[in-house]
Order: structure tokens, then sequence, then C-alpha cells
């Protein structure tokens, strides 16, 4: 009697085994069916979210043999770990760089008008101003700007950034930053009449920022009229709680502070 492999599947047939893979955060992978390729970003009980190039979300079951690693057919299994994934971006946008030192500061600064100012920037940009060495001091005003620069008299190596609130044509604000020369100092700002305007009203759950009449305070009409505590402070912070990263400001305030940053850290010629 002749003896036969129970296996009567034709060699051709025969599947090799597939190398099971977890689906790490930050993998990039194709689906083969649909040919979506992405980058895991979610990986559930059953089922894997990729994000493309183009940031579109799309959900896959965690089948056998359904997705190619680099041209190879590979089965994704949900990851044992249950550590949490590092984060890959700051809250500014910019790549993320785990463990890194903060660097010894710099001789120059960035200025801002006052503490909520400085708070709102730390919050967004604190990552990347640590790794840069970048300090940020706040003013309480900008009334006496012209001697405050000339008091850090910035030059090549110590250059100054000033961050404006209010700095539209012919406001009190722009005459101030015009009579500041120095080719080592850089007044930017941005049209709104308080910090808490570039947050994005979406952020804080409201329609808009609402209009306060000319010569009452600003922050204490915008409390009344949104029917909040007059205790701005608090507001305040519940406001910069709602702050997470870049995308809950508005773009007005992103470029000015990323130009401010640029400035301050150009090597030197």
């Amino acid at each position: 009697m002749r003896s036969y492999s129970p296996d009567l599947t034709p060699p051709w047939k025969k599947q090799k085994p597939v190398l099971e893979v977890a689906a790490e955060r930050d993998l990039v992978v194709e689906e083969v069916a649909t040919g979506f390729c992405g980058a895991v970003i979610r990986c559930e009980a059953g089922t894997v979210t990729l994000e493309d190039r183009f940031g579109k979300h799309r959900v896959f079951p965690l089948e056998p043999r359904g997705f190619l690693l680099e041209g190879r057919v590979v089965t994704l299994v949900r990851p044992t770990s249950a550590a949490p994934a590092r984060p890959t971006r700051t809250a500014s946008g910019s790549v993320a760089v785990p463990g890194a030192r903060a660097r010894v500061a710099r001789a120059g600064r960035i200025y801002v008008e006052g503490r909520h100012d400085a708070e709102l920037v730390e919050r967004v940009w604190g990552d990347d101003l640590r790794i840069e060495g970048v300090v940020v001091e706040y003013l309480e005003g900008v009334d006496d700007l012209p001697a405050i620069v000339a008091e850090f008299a910035p030059d090549a190596d110590a250059r100054l950034g000033v961050l404006v609130d209010h700095l539209v044509p012919g406001s009190k604000e722009s005459r101030i930053a015009q009579a500041v020369t120095s080719e080592h100092a850089l007044v930017v700002g941005h049209p709104y009449i308080d910090i808490w305007e570039a947050v994005k009203p979406s952020s804080v759950g409201i329609a808009a920022w609402p209009r306060v009449p000319r010569g009452q305070d600003w922050k204490t009409g915008v409390c009344e009229a949104l029917g909040w505590p007059t205790n701005t402070g608090a507001v305040w912070q519940a406001i910069l709680e709602r702050v997470s990263s870049y995308k809950d400001l508005e773009p007005e305030l992103l470029g000015r502070v990323e130009e401010l940053i640029d400035f301050v850290t150009a090597p030197v010629e």
C-alpha cells in the first residue's frame, strides 16, 4: 500500500505561513483589498484605523493576510503592550523628539505683552522653545517698548522678538512698534484686541467672540456678554484648558509666533 499525505491540496494552492505583525501606531501598511495605504493611528478589538498622507481615515477588520508591509503579505494583530503610544507631534505640529533635553537658554528672548500671552505660547510652543533654548517673558503692556528694547540692547548674538496685541494700522500699538528700529529686534503682532480672541471660538464652545463697546474693559465685557463669571483669571484658565494644539488657535497668531521663533534662533551670519 502506498502512503498518502492527508493534505491533498495541490502544492500551488498551499499558503505559506504568514508573518503576524503588531499594529503599532505609525506603522505604514497597505490594505490588500482596496489598496488603501496609511499609517496605523488606532487598533481596537477586531479593527485597525489607518490614516493616509492626506489625513483621510479608514477602518479595516484585522483579517488574516489582510495587509501588505513593504510588499509582503502580513496579518496585523492587536499590540499586546498596554503602554500608551508616544505622541509623534508637539502641540505646535512640529516633529516630537522623545527624550530630548532642554537646550541652555539663548541670550535672545521673545517678549509678549502679558501673562496670558506667555501661558498660551508655552502651552502650544513650549516643547519647541525648550529644545531651541528660547525664553519667553511678559511685559505687562508695551507702552514703554522702545525703552525696553534699548535696555535689552539686542545684537546678532542676542536677538529680540516681540509679540504685540492689536497690531493693526493706525492703532497705538502700531505707532509704538514703528519706534523700534534695531535690526536685531523684530516686532510682530496679531489683529486681536486681546490674546483670548486668538483662540478659536469653536474651541471654547461659542459661536463668536462678542464685540465690546469702546471704553469698556474687553475681558470683563466678554464675560458679561457670554454670561461667564467676571473673574477673568479663572475664565482664562478655563479657556486655556480648551487649547490642546495649534489647531485651536487662529492662523494670524500661529504665523507670528513661528516668525519670532525663526528670527530669534536664526544662525549668526
